[in-house]
């Protein structure tokens, strides 16, 4: 009896062990419990640049441009990646595409869509992320103080100089579609606004493709205005990187995108601060930003009008022979996720 009582007793005490096994853990032993996580920090992000190249384009009334200089707010959301902010002032459309083709630049800061789509149709890898602006009544077509040209018409074998492949050439083309003449019936002179506005004062050229600042004082000067934008070209401003640069550095472009809603919401919350900043940098009266500042809409979003504007100034290029490959607009828009 004593030897079987024995047995039992050893068999009560070995299913105990083994129902602690079941359980995970031994007899009189705390339960397991998850391994704490990583302390380790998380790897930086790699990109493909040192620096971010941004052009910086103040004219005809670039405000956003000049605020986030000003205030260096490009340089505070890039510091967070430890890269610096290089700024470039290539205004001319076909030299900002080179540089942002040949990686010199990382994004175009205010590059007309007609130079995107020119771009685009060479085949050149370039995107729209947002837009800058819109602006048409602030490009302009100037005559001379005493001159007798009033009309498209009376543009026939006139020199006229400003900037080729800019939304001021399509302004010129437009014009001139008008009184049905095309840039042919014209000595057109390709040069920048500076030096057209030089060309005009001196005599050299009839008339004078301008824009911004230049154009303002010009008028005030008593220059003839032939002709604005309005209901010619809705002077379609955007903000471009490239395709590549966005599969490898997909945060870099979204630290723009944040950096360009900080800018807009800095411009609302200062309205009298931003004139001021504006005119000292450009060399303007505050009266003078005042006035001119109504005529652009710095909305950033693409909007379904931009896309269509974007879609006509493609198909006038190709009317007027300025590209010689078709354009898919919608395709030519990143999409940023």
């Amino acid at each position: 009896m004593k030897r079987i009582l024995s047995l039992f007793l050893t068999l009560v005490m070995v299913s105990g062990i083994l129902a602690g096994c079941g359980n995970g853990a031994q007899a009189g032993e705390p339960p397991a419990t998850t391994p704490p996580a990583s302390t380790e920090p998380e790897a930086a992000p790699e990109f493909t640049v040192n620096k971010i190249g941004v052009t910086y384009v103040k004219s005809p009334l670039n405000v956003p441009s000049i605020i986030e200089k000003e205030k260096g707010i490009f340089a505070g959301v890039f510091e967070e990646y430890g890269l610096p902010v290089e700024y470039s002032n290539l205004t001319a459309g076909p030299e900002q595409t080179q540089a942002l083709a040949s990686g010199d630049i990382q994004f175009l800061y205010a590059v007309g869509a007609t130079s995107v789509i020119l771009s685009a149709s060479n085949g050149a890898d370039i995107k729209i992320i947002s837009t800058y602006s819109r602006s048409p009544e602030a490009f302009r077509l100037f005559a001379g103080k005493d001159s007798s040209i009033e009309s498209a018409a009376d543009l026939a074998g006139k020199k006229i100089a400003g900037p080729k492949g800019t939304i001021l050439h399509e302004l010129l083309i437009a014009y001139l579609g008008t009184a049905g003449l095309t840039e042919n019936d014209v000595e057109f002179v390709s040069m920048g606004i500076p030096e057209a506005q030089a060309a005009l004062a001196g005599g050299a050229v009839d008339c004078a493709l301008l824009a911004g600042p230049v154009a303002y004082n010009m008028a005030k000067d008593g220059y003839s205005v032939v002709t604005t934008g309005q209901d010619l070209v809705d002077a379609t401003i955007v903000v471009a990187t490239s395709q590549a640069f966005y599969e490898k550095n997909p945060l870099l472009v979204k630290a723009f995108l944040k950096a360009q809603d900080e800018i807009r919401q800095y411009m609302q919350d200062n309205p009298e601060e931003i004139l001021e900043i504006t005119a000292k940098e450009t060399e303007l009266s505050i009266e003078a930003v005042e006035e001119m500042f109504p005529m652009y809409d710095f909305d950033t979003e693409i909007t379904a009008a931009d896309i269509a504007s974007m879609k006509k100034t493609e198909q006038f290029m190709q009317d007027n022979d300025m590209i010689e490959n078709p354009v898919d607009i919608e395709g030519l828009i990143l999409k940023v996720e």
